[in-house]
């Protein structure tokens, strides 16, 4: 997140920064990003957060709705950052090349 934040910051370019891990994030918005990304690529299974939940949470994130309520309800879970340019493309994680191509 850093990289990015400082990278954008830099070339001046606006963006609008929703900090999901202090402010949460909405069932819709968590529905959108799973239709642009795999659950497994979404969910940050290196992190401490998915190591503490039980097998039987990892299990259910096979599921959609169960993903979206852990996710919900730890918002660790998801990988950052998450871009979203407003028109309709998005990018999970943070890598320049790819920023670069889509915001020209």
């Amino acid at each position: 997140m850093q990289k990015a934040i400082k990278w954008l910051d830099a070339l001046k370019i606006s963006y609008h920064f929703h900090n999901y891990k202090e402010s949460g994030i909405d069932e819709a918005t968590l529905k959108i990003w799973l239709s642009h990304f795999p659950t497994n690529l979404l969910i940050n299974t290196k992190g401490t957060t998915y190591k503490a939940l039980s097998d039987a949470d990892k299990a259910s994130i096979a599921d959609p709705s169960c993903t979206i309520a852990l996710m919900m309800a730890n918002t660790s879970l998801i990988k950052r950052p998450v871009w979203d340019f407003g028109n309709g493309k998005f990018l999970l994680g943070w890598n320049e090349t790819e920023v670069k191509k889509i915001i020209g």
